[in-house]
């Protein structure tokens, strides 16, 4: 680790590296030196919202969120070390992937950005699936796309190009309309041979919608595809007024491909070599798996997508994970400030999360579902946040905790059930990041039992994705000749580094499947409220 004073000049010289990841509720900046050890950070909160049905953010909060971000790490560099940040060694971009940003000829939006939370593409995600013998998940831009031409919306013979949140700010940052491989993954398949959008695809996809008359090539359309370490142009004089309006930030900083969450959370844990995984647990989770050779066939609950560096990954994607669970830690909250309480919220979600050890193994007979919005993988186009419990049940706040915890990953378990059961996937480690793993040992012990493998978290992993853009960052501008991402992560960032390693406990394992009993069962009960419009 740098001294203050080797960091204070560092950053005078410009050979800091900045990372920044728009999450789902928080935008992160995290400035690394060139030990790739964070040295500041910066954050902005924001939401999504649900206008006319449709998951979305505003375009100018988006660039007020950036702007915030940005700001408050520039606040953090000058109480630190006493310097203004003007220059920077290189800067990378990730944000939430796969959604539809779509744009016209004057490069104007041509409709509100749609994001991943939406499950209003399964039409379209049906047809392509089949058409392409290829899982289009109904997240995926291409999904968006054609939902859109099935509607018969009249935006989109004037697209001239669509992208990604990541690929959005790359290109107003840079004026380079490109994406990197993972994020990539997300919008349409990628050709692994190629390490490019697949072309018999492409070409299927341009005879689909070929009656429409549009004026346009699905290839004019998407963003160009980069592996990690390549160009992916500097940043212009408009790109450093967007990003910093004070005007000290300066032009021409290289940039590294655009990337998508997933793509990051596997650079920060290390998790881009074959047989190694990953699972990144927040707002949404997903687990993602990197496979020795293809699956068997196609599965509706798989997503095939890549790596930074274009190998192959099996992710299994759930829209829903920890926002319910939050939602009750709040309602906890409201109640010991109701008694005049001063709440510490890392105390109070270290004392629940805790607590839910002490709870059943199988949760006690309790149930809950934490669908704030639509779960494809169970078959959900809505969601509906319950908790339910019969008579019997064992009513105590160890199993109401714990339940809350086990039902967070309960269909992400449901796609990994069939990558370690059904296709006999083999993981030599999963490493756990995101806010579901700050509580030492909790979410860590109940993803052990919910995949029944031992999982590792390691100290770097509360850094999540923006330290993992700074690395791919670092990666493009201080990588050795023909150095691959593998070797760069293995020799230049972990090294030695160890995490801790939690393997899955036997009665744990045994009462997560009976919990899974009950969870498959209930799910009528879910289906109940959604189609009752509650």
């Amino acid at each position: 680790m740098q001294n203050k004073e080797e960091i204070r000049e560092l950053i005078s010289a410009g050979r800091a590296i900045l990372g920044i990841e728009l999450g789902s509720t928080r935008i992160k900046g995290v400035l690394i030196g060139e030990d790739r050890a964070p040295i500041a950070s910066g954050s902005y909160e924001w939401e999504n919202k649900l206008v006319n049905h449709i998951w979305t953010y505003d375009i100018e909060d988006v660039w007020k969120g950036l702007q915030g971000c940005y700001s408050d790490l520039v606040k953090d560099v000058e109480e630190q070390y006493g310097v203004q940040l003007k220059k920077l060694a290189a800067i990378g971009v990730s944000a939430m992937m796969h959604g539809y940003l779509a744009f016209g000829g004057d490069d104007e939006l041509l409709v509100p950005f749609r994001t991943w939370r939406n499950t209003i593409t399964g039409e379209a995600a049906e047809k392509l699936s089949a058409l392409f013998s290829y899982n289009i998940p109904q997240r995926w831009s291409i999904a968006h796309l054609y939902q859109a031409i099935l509607n018969g919306e009249d935006h989109v013979a004037d697209v001239r190009f669509f992208t990604t949140l990541a690929g959005y700010i790359h290109w107003k940052l840079t004026g380079e309309k490109v994406i990197g491989n993972g994020d990539a993954s997300g919008m349409f398949p990628i050709d692994i041979a190629t390490k490019d959008y697949d072309s018999r695809m492409l070409d299927q996809f341009d005879e689909l919608v070929a009656d429409k008359g549009y004026p346009w090539k699905i290839r004019e359309l998407l963003p160009k595809v980069l592996l990690a370490g390549e160009d992916a142009g500097k940043v212009t004089e408009e790109g450093a007024r967007l990003l910093d309006p004070t005007g000290n930030l300066e032009a021409g900083i290289p940039m590294c491909p655009p990337e998508g969450d997933a793509g990051t959370g596997m650079t920060a844990t290390n998790s881009v070599e074959v047989r190694t995984g990953n699972v990144s647990a927040g707002t949404s989770v997903f687990a993602m798996t990197v496979l020795e050779k293809d699956l068997s066939k196609p599965y509706e609950e798989i997503d095939m997508v890549t790596t930074p560096a274009g190998d192959l990954v099996a992710m299994v994607h759930c829209n829903n994970c920890t926002s319910d669970l939050n939602a009750w830690v709040g309602l906890f909250r409201e109640f010991a400030e109701s008694f005049g309480m001063e709440v510490d919220m890392n105390k109070l979600f270290g004392t629940l999360y805790n607590k839910a050890l002490e709870g059943d193994p199988d949760c006690g007979g309790l149930l809950a579902y934490n669908y704030f919005s639509g779960e494809t993988i169970t078959g959900f186009d809505e969601g509906r946040p319950l908790f339910v419990r019969s008579p019997e049940s064992k009513f105590n706040l160890a199993n109401f905790m714990r339940v809350h915890l086990c039902t967070s990953l309960g269909a992400l378990k449901t796609g990994m059930d069939i990558l370690l059961k059904q296709e006999d996937v083999k993981l030599d480690r999963m490493m756990g990041h995101g806010g579901l793993f700050k509580t030492k040992g909790v979410g860590q012990r109940i993803l052990a039992a919910a995949i029944d493998t031992p999982v590792c978290v390691m100290e770097t992993a509360g850094e999540g994705g923006a330290w993992g853009i700074a690395l791919l960052a670092d990666y493009l501008v201080r990588k050795d000749e023909g150095e691959s991402l593998t070797d760069y992560l293995n020799n230049k960032v972990f090294g030695d580094t160890e995490g801790t390693v939690m393997d899955p406990v036997a009665e744990d394992v045994d009462g997560y499947e009976k919990f899974m009993e009950t969870y498959k069962k209930g799910l009528a009960i879910e289906r109940a409220a959604v189609d009752a419009g509650i």
